[in-house]
């Protein structure tokens, strides 16, 4: 693996070094390796996620060195550089026409795929579903038991490049149309109701006590969140900017799907 990462480093630094096969290998190797799941763009550790900026990297010099080809499926025609993901029964993952993986990303046996994208370097934890034309960026990291509803738009980090790739924890609930770009991380068992929209920009504010507490790029564990709005001073005047409302707390619970269901109900999240 430090053979690897001194590879991939040197032809980030040089990018002459691409048109050496031992250059090309190196990339190829650690897509190989992407694509099964054994090693991850960024990962959680005990102290919180840690990027593998090497990793990213691998996958933006395996652009260069792939070449344009078409790709024939049935009477589908695609003309790309990054091959499709194939044997999807073997690795235990439920893929419904016409939800396309490409090579490169890991989906965990028990994933599910409704006509949706996964994109390259992401990751995709087992019983997570990936709802309908719901987006999956390159290299973002979704953990287990999340539900991306319809339309989801979780941002990658290759356009434009950026450092750390968007996160969403366990047993997550993302409602439809929701946005999350720019690196934010959304904490374990945290409920977004329809249309949140967060960057790093973004106003998360906690409104559940008596003075509002504001977050940027990162929504607390089991928070629930609306879309909202707070008014800004312009020179033209004031105006209502977009900003996410934490308006409550899931409750800790051994039945994820159970505590769900009563948060929704009880918070009448629109999902």
């Amino acid at each position: 693996m430090k053979d690897l990462k001194d590879r991939i480093e040197q032809a980030w630094n040089d990018r002459s070094l691409l048109t050496d096969d031992s250059t090309k290998n190196a990339i190829n190797q650690v897509l190989e390796l992407l694509d099964k799941g054994e090693l991850r763009v960024a990962e959680p550790t005990e102290d919180g996620w840690q990027v593998n900026e090497w990793v990213k990297k691998a996958v933006v010099l395996y652009f260069p060195i792939c070449q344009m080809e078409t790709i024939e499926v049935g009477p589908f025609e695609f003309h790309d550089k990054i091959p499709l993901k194939k044997d999807y029964a073997k690795q235990g993952v439920r893929v419904v026409p016409h939800a396309i993986a490409r090579h490169g990303s890991f989906l965990e046996p028990g994933v599910i795929m409704m006509p949706s994208y996964v994109n390259i370097g992401a990751y995709v934890g087992s019983g997570s579903m990936v709802d309908t034309w719901a987006t999956v960026g390159s290299c973002a990291q979704v953990g287990k038991n999340v539900h991306l509803s319809g339309g989801v738009g979780l941002g990658g980090v290759l356009e434009p490049l950026q450092a750390t790739p968007t996160i969403i924890e366990d047993d997550c609930f993302i409602g439809s149309r929701c946005i999350v770009v720019e690196g934010v991380r959304v904490g374990r068992e945290a409920v977004l109701g329809a249309n949140v929209v967060l960057t790093q920009s973004t106003h998360i504010i906690d409104v559940t006590g008596p003075e509002p507490v504001t977050y940027r790029g990162e929504v607390p564990p089991r928070s629930v969140v609306i879309p909202g709005t707070y008014p800004k001073e312009f020179a033209a005047g004031t105006y209502n900017v977009a900003c996410a409302l934490i308006i409550g707390q899931r409750k800790e619970s051994t039945d994820k799907k159970t505590s769900l269901n009563s948060v929704l109900r009880d918070f009448k999240v629109a999902v």
